[in-house]
């Protein structure tokens, strides 16, 4: 087995970086998109913290979607999502187009976790803000966001593990960062080493973000 050369772990280096980029606009476009989408679930549910603005069949039309989006397997979504990605960026492979489909296909799984984190508030506490006279904003934003945050951050930590784990599925279609390293350096140039390293690396970035996300809401837990 031929020894890792400088110019390959800065290529190492290159992609380590490319899979950061992804995931860190990704996961901020998917909090975007998915965040008020997971807020009017929330608010439109039947089963809606303190009544705030219950309409089942809008509920049950964003329900679907939602579904729907979260059905496509990602490598299949990347596929479809080609002509949006050279639409929106220029060009259907490489980081950047990664991002398109990595933020679409994880918007509707943030908005579902805000949907359930919020529906876990205390419906006592909604009804003494709208006893008050808070208005459903006020209350929406501070009354059920601060009080889901922990939940909220939680969901957030199982979002960015699941695009590092999809942005390396990216791979395969030429999507860049790491994944597109271990195939085309370790898989199809033979190099169980580069695999490997790439591999650890992945494996490291995913410990990380769950250490992290786990001390940040475990802290606003305790600062209860």
């Amino acid at each position: 087995m031929s020894k890792i050369t400088p110019q390959l772990w800065h290529l190492i280096w290159e992609s380590t970086l490319q899979t950061l980029e992804m995931v860190s606009l990704s996961t901020l476009f998917a909090v975007v998109l998915g965040l008020p989408l997971g807020i009017l679930l929330a608010i439109t549910s039947p089963e809606s913290q303190g009544g705030l603005r219950p309409k089942p069949a809008l509920n049950e039309v964003l329900s679907r979607i939602v579904n729907i989006l979260r059905s496509f397997p990602f490598i299949i979504l990347i596929i479809l999502l080609f002509p949006l990605s050279r639409l929106i960026v220029g060009t259907a492979i490489g980081t950047k187009s990664t991002i398109v489909p990595l933020s679409i296909a994880a918007a509707p799984f943030v908005a579902r976790l805000v949907e359930t984190s919020l529906k876990e508030v205390d419906p006592g506490v909604v009804q003494a803000a709208k006893t008050m006279g808070s208005t459903n904003p006020q209350i929406v934003f501070k009354v059920l966001l601060p009080e889901a945050l922990p939940s909220l951050i939680a969901g957030l930590t199982l979002t960015i593990i699941n695009l590092i784990g999809y942005s390396a599925m990216a791979g395969a279609v030429g999507g860049g960062g790491l994944g597109d390293l271990a195939i085309r350096y370790g898989y199809q140039r033979f190099r169980t080493d580069v695999l490997m390293v790439a591999v650890v690396i992945i494996l490291v970035l995913v410990e990380v973000i769950q250490f992290v996300g786990n001390k940040i809401s475990a802290n606003m837990m305790a600062k209860r």
